[in-house]
């Protein structure tokens, strides 16, 4: 019973850490002409599964820029992050040993983790600690995870983009039976 409710109690910790919601967020929305209701499974996504994925240009630590539009015709794996994101440090590893290490010499795939709001230095320091290799890009003001999700809302969250440019998965947080579904489907994507 106690490991139980310790379980319990680190989940709510670890979730916290990583919603970065705010008060001044509930009340724009309690301030607009319409109250938006949200369901209890609400991810404070701004894109759905169908969509074209938001079209953006970000800087890699080590230089260069990555443009998603150019990866066209590849299956694209993105993945919000942050170093001071405590679920986040906890899949990274997973996406490395389960996605990353398996697809990374398919030219089909492309993975690219999105640092939310941190300066190059933070992003070696969380590679540093997580152990992963995939490139993590650079989103200096959340513009980018703007795109995708309210900006106020928390991380981590991956999407999963077809060759065609269209959103097929959308995650929040790191659940293993979710993370499993969307190992199989971009190995099923990479297979078809």
């Amino acid at each position: 019973m106690f490991k139980e409710l310790l379980f319990i109690f680190l989940s709510v910790l670890l979730l916290a850490a990583c919603n970065t919601s705010t008060k001044k967020s509930s009340e724009n929305t309690a301030d607009q002409d319409t109250v938006q209701v949200r369901d209890a499974d609400d991810r404070q996504y701004l894109v759905k599964v169908g969509d074209m994925a938001p079209d953006f240009e970000m800087t890699l630590p080590e230089g260069g820029k990555v443009k998603l539009s150019d990866l066209r015709g590849k299956v694209v794996m993105l993945q919000f992050t942050a170093s001071w994101c405590g679920v986040c440090r906890k899949e990274m590893p997973f996406i490395e040993k389960d996605i990353w290490l398996k697809h990374k010499d398919n030219p089909q795939f492309a993975l690219y983790g999105i640092d939310r709001e941190e300066p190059a230095e933070k992003i070696q320091v969380l590679r540093d600690a997580t152990g992963v290799t995939y490139p993590i890009g650079m989103d200096p003001d959340a513009g980018i995870f703007g795109l995708y999700a309210e900006k106020e809302a928390g991380i981590t969250r991956n999407i999963i983009i077809d060759r065609d440019g269209k959103i097929v998965m959308l995650t929040r947080l790191f659940e293993e039976e979710e993370f499993n579904e969307m190992v199989s489907v971009i190995d099923n994507l990479l297979t078809h």
